[in-house]
């Protein structure tokens, strides 16, 4: 392993607030001669598969962590001008149990503790933390707010309490970031180290990817806070140090506590989370007892399903391909699916909530029409069931239903009271600045005038997949203004490289997940 690994970075998932895109992490990683590098976003884990997937194809060891907030009293405290403070601490996954209490930790931040960010408390993290690795984090950290308050004994007994929960694998952080609160933060963390037998950990709070990429991750803030660059009040980092840093960068820097450097690696390779791709865990669908499997149960409802679709006399085309199915379903484990959706459409269906007739791949299934999942018939129209399931097809089946928009909660309270709220999740959607839209942003920023942002963003075609750059091969205009303007270059350098990044997250309009993934 190398002599240094990053253990405290964001990503463009720690909304406008990274700028280091996912694909790029473990790229820059590998280039500057480093083994391993940690992903490290605010309150979230919305990145990690991408992240961990990104790693693995540049053989790079993914360290799976987050940066989560920790409420200055109880999560479920909500008062105005106390509660929303926090503080910031690093988490790092060393082991399977170690990546389930995170996601725990990090889950039970946003179901009982959002209060303007998802944040825990010492409760839970007292419950959750075993598997885990614990740093004092960045100067928002609880030990050094109280190192920047004066107040010594409190910033002792703060480290002292994380040392004693998480023991060997509490580390006090030092950085090297050009803000000049961290010179007297470190002094203070290198005497508490030393007083309380605490090992130090450098990072460097990456942001973003290089020193040259500063100025964009500016504007970023700006976007994020609607400030503009020219305001005095606005956001700021005031330095261009918070990049992912060469080993020798880091080590020059720390050469006095070459230990806070080794540490990185020792934590590195105590962290040790690999997932298991296509293997799905689905909630259990309790059959009546007089059938002896889930499968047995399925084909009774198929085979009344097909008398009524089809009348008694099935002719053998449509037994043969209803057998078919069946076999294929059965063999990929999805009969506990089928079950389950066939299920709540029918609780839809049978309390008068308008269900859709089905789209997509799924209308090429007879069994989903025989037990009216679906309402199209596959067999009149042509359609083909393997374009729906196949043994070949790794990812799951995916039944598009339309439930009426005024009473689809009713059917998502339904699945969550029968298969547990702990199974029911609705998915999250991602707004990202698409070409139009960021250049609107960045010009705002910047404080260009609004009608020359419009003339811009209007060159853009208003077209699918459309980027800044495909743009300009398209519009000789567009391309002519940025080659002969610096300001209009300017803006739309920015423009690109945050083009594309999520702006926000928000609940999905039309979907809802009924299973739950095995990690």
């Amino acid at each position: 392993m190398s002599n240094f690994v990053h253990l405290h970075v964001h990503s463009e998932f720690s909304l406008l607030d990274g700028a280091n895109r996912i694909k790029d992490i473990p790229k820059r990683a590998k280039e500057l001669g480093m083994d391993a590098i940690a992903l490290t976003d605010h309150g979230v884990m919305y990145g990690v598969i991408d992240f961990y997937k990104a790693c693995k194809k540049e053989g790079i060891k993914p360290i799976i962590g987050c940066e989560v907030y920790v409420a200055l009293r109880s999560r479920f405290d909500k008062e105005p001008n106390i509660d929303n403070k926090y503080n910031h601490l690093i988490l790092l996954a060393k082991n399977e149990q170690g990546y389930k209490n995170l996601s725990k930790l990090v889950s039970l931040g946003f179901v009982d503790g959002y209060y303007y960010k998802p944040r825990i408390d010492k409760e839970i993290l007292e419950q959750y933390h075993e598997g885990l690795i614990c740093l004092s984090a960045c100067l928002a950290g609880a030990v050094n707010q109280a190192i920047l308050n004066g107040d010594m004994p409190k910033a002792e007994e703060t480290a002292l309490w994380y040392k004693n929960l998480f023991g060997e694998d509490y580390y006090l952080e030092i950085q090297n970031n050009g803000i000049k609160e961290q010179v007297l933060a470190n002094q203070k963390l290198i005497e508490l180290s030393r007083k309380l037998d605490i090992p130090l950990v450098a990072t460097n709070d990456a942001h973003y990817l290089k020193r040259e990429d500063a100025y964009n991750h500016e504007v970023l803030l700006c976007i994020q806070t609607g400030k503009k660059m020219s305001d005095t009040d606005r956001m700021r980092f005031e330095t261009d140090e918070l990049y992912i840093k060469s080993p020798e960068e880091m080590s020059e820097y720390f050469k006095a506590f070459p230990e806070s450097i080794e540490n990185t690696v020792k934590i590195a390779e105590k962290c040790n989370v690999d997932f298991e791709f296509g293997h799905t865990i689905l909630p259990n669908y309790d059959v009546p007892e007089e059938y002896p499997t889930h499968y047995d149960y399925l084909k009774k409802l198929c085979d009344d399903g097909m008398r009524k679709r089809y009348g008694e006399n099935l002719s053998e085309e449509l037994k043969t391909r209803v057998e078919y199915e069946l076999g294929v379903i059965k063999k990929m484990g999805y009969v506990d699916y089928f079950l389950i959706v066939w299920d709540f459409i029918h609780y839809a269906k049978t309390n008068g909530i308008p269900v859709g007739p089905g789209r997509g791949s799924g209308a090429g299934s007879i069994v989903a029409y025989s037990i009216e999942i679906t309402d199209i018939d596959p067999i009149k129209y042509g359609l083909i069931f393997e374009r729906f399931l196949n043994p070949e097809r790794i990812s799951m089946p995916d039944f598009d239903v339309d439930f009426c928009y005024e009473r689809r909660q009713e059917v998502i309270d339904y699945v969550a009271r029968k298969y547990g709220v702990d199974h029911v999740s609705q998915i999250i959607t991602f707004g990202t600045m698409s070409a139009r839209m960021v250049i609107r942003d960045v010009g705002r920023a910047l404080d260009v005038p609004y009608s020359d942002c419009d003339k811009l963003a209007k060159m853009i075609p208003n077209e699918p997949h459309i980027t800044i750059a495909k743009a300009m091969q398209q519009n000789y205009e567009l391309r002519q203004l940025y080659e002969s303007n610096s300001e209009t270059q300017k803006l739309l350098d920015i423009a690109m490289a945050l083009e594309g990044m999520p702006r926000q997250a928000s609940t999905h309009a039309c979907r809802s997940s009924y299973y739950k993934r095995a990690s």
